[in-house]
């Protein structure tokens, strides 16, 4: 299977914030590595960038984070929903990459991270989540952590679309197994 890692709307505007979402110092880090190795393995990367009335396009809040390390042949896919498919190129960047599964990251998960992951499924893509390399805003309901780890497990249990979604930390993703090449 040939793989593709998403990273969803780690944009300034979103995580360069006070307070930032949970734990954003070592997500951007696990994202950065995952991008890192992902390029490393031949595995396409493609950022995702979220525009509305405060992420507006061409601005430093809708850029992407500026610790975050972009390089010449990623991709690039603006969205106005929190589904990523829906209006967007994705999928037809997909078909031409011959993409046919997923490993996604970004912000935030329990909105644009879990709508994606669901879309994906639904367009028949295998999923895998990186466990540690996604977050959130504290909400008044549950911390950034519980949010995570709950859409973790939630969103790993659900087999009704007939492909698999998993969700593993970052320090298990092996982007070489997962092209399909050697080490």
């Amino acid at each position: 299977m040939t793989s593709a890692l998403l990273v969803i709307d780690f944009q300034n505007g979103l995580i360069a914030t006070d307070p930032p979402p949970g734990d954003a110092a070592n997500v951007t880090a696990r994202i950065n590595a995952l991008t890192s190795q992902a390029r490393e393995a031949g595995v396409p990367v493609v950022f995702i960038l979220h525009e509305d009335e405060e992420l507006v396009r061409d601005t430093h809040a809708w850029q992407l984070l500026d610790t975050l390390e972009m390089e010449p042949d990623d991709h690039l896919i603006d969205k106005r929903t929190c589904d990523s498919f829906l209006g967007t190129e994705l999928e037809p960047l997909l078909k031409r990459l011959g993409v046919n599964q997923l490993v996604v990251c970004g912000y935030a998960t329990e909105f644009c991270v879990d709508a994606t992951v669901r879309s994906a499924v639904a367009h028949g893509y295998p999923v895998t989540i990186v466990a540690d390399a996604h977050t959130t805003h504290d909400k008044p309901h549950a911390d950034a952590a519980s949010i995570r780890r709950h859409h973790n497990v939630t969103l790993a249990n659900i087999d009704s679309y007939g492909v698999p979604i998993v969700a593993i930390p970052a320090d298990q993703i092996d982007f070489r197994a997962l092209a399909g090449t050697s080490v």
